[in-house]
């Protein structure tokens, strides 16, 4: 027969999120897969991060976000929208973002940018995301847009935070990236 333990059990509390960001990528696969090994490598249970790709236009990510935050009112902290300028106009992404109270990192040529900010300083004019891949190949020999390892640029984030921090200017200046604002937001919370 089993003996009963008489001594109090302890209970075991579950750890709630304290902050949800939802991160709207305009990008399918590269800013995602950043994004969710930025997530992992944090490890914090306390921060939940839930992303989200589209592959549209920077003002159709803008709209996505704050319908699906609409449609969960309270669920996220902050909204997020990750896009490039390539060769989009952003007037209208910046104005629905600005109206529906987003937040948005915008990355002037490319997403690419942010990630060659973790290997090299970039002040110099970028010709477009095929130049910046071309640069960001020099140093990740094995960069693939479509499978990204964030194991590539795990141990430089904060110092691509102060390099784009550094860039200065805003999403029509060429190179710039306001991927640091969210990184950094989400980094502090860890």
């Amino acid at each position: 027969m089993r003996q009963r333990n008489t001594e109090p059990r302890r209970r075991l509390q579950r750890l709630e999120p304290r902050e949800t960001y939802l991160v709207w990528c305009g990008g399918l696969r590269t800013e995602r897969d950043y994004f969710d090994g930025l997530k992992k490598a944090l490890g914090n249970p306390r921060i939940t991060v839930e992303i989200r790709g589209t592959g549209k236009s920077p003002a159709q990510v803008v709209q996505a976000a704050a319908e699906l935050r609409d449609r969960r009112p309270g669920m996220f902290s902050e909204v997020w929208c990750v896009v490039d300028v390539d060769e989009f106009d952003l007037t209208d992404a910046v104005a629905e973002a600005g109206k529906r109270e987003i937040n948005l990192a915008v990355s002037n040529p490319c997403f690419e940018l942010w990630l060659l900010l973790h290997h090299a300083d970039c002040r110099a004019h970028c010709a477009g995301c095929a130049d910046v891949a071309a640069r960001l190949k020099k140093h990740v020999r094995a960069y693939d847009k479509a499978r990204l390892n964030f194991a590539d640029y795990a141990d430089s984030v904060t110092v691509a935070v102060t390099r784009a921090r550094d860039l200065g200017g805003d999403h029509t200046t060429n190179p710039s990236t306001g991927v640091w604002r969210l990184v950094e937001t989400i980094t502090e919370k860890s």
